[in-house]
């Protein structure tokens, strides 16, 4: 059995209000790293990437399908995996629900594996996904 303090309801009141003011100063200095991220210079690809999609090989630039934004998820899939990484599955069941919602904000959503291709296929088949594009 855990030990655990009890204390009265004014202590702990005391004790919630210390807390909140260590998660306010962890929120701002997110915030503070959130914006230092978004300033940092843009480098030009000069590279030509090439990617297997569902459809076809693409470039880089393909996969924003003509939207200003590529969101790039890193969905754990190696060649050798016999399915995809447990967490990584329960966070892609949600994108059929949502990618609507970033292509209405100019967002296409791409999951990048490692796993060839049709394996990445035919698991996103298993998992009744239709929405999720794999690169």
């Amino acid at each position: 059995m855990t030990k655990h303090m009890t204390g009265t309801r004014k202590e702990w009141l005391a004790a919630r209000l210390e807390l909140l003011e260590a998660e306010k100063e962890l929120t701002r200095r997110s915030d503070e790293l959130a914006r230092r991220r978004q300033e940092l210079p843009w480098v030009r690809i000069d590279k030509e990437y090439r990617f297997e999609t569902d459809e076809r090989s693409a470039s880089l630039a393909d996969l924003f399908r003509g939207r200003s934004q590529l969101l790039v998820y890193h969905f754990m899939f190696g060649p050798d995996y016999t399915a995809g990484c447990p967490h990584c599955s329960a966070i892609a069941d949600g994108f059929d629900g949502f990618v609507v919602h970033l292509a209405n904000h100019d967002v296409t959503l791409s999951a990048v594996s490692r796993a060839p291709l049709a394996k990445l296929q035919a698991y996103k088949r298993r998992m009744g996904w239709t929405a999720m594009r794999w690169t």
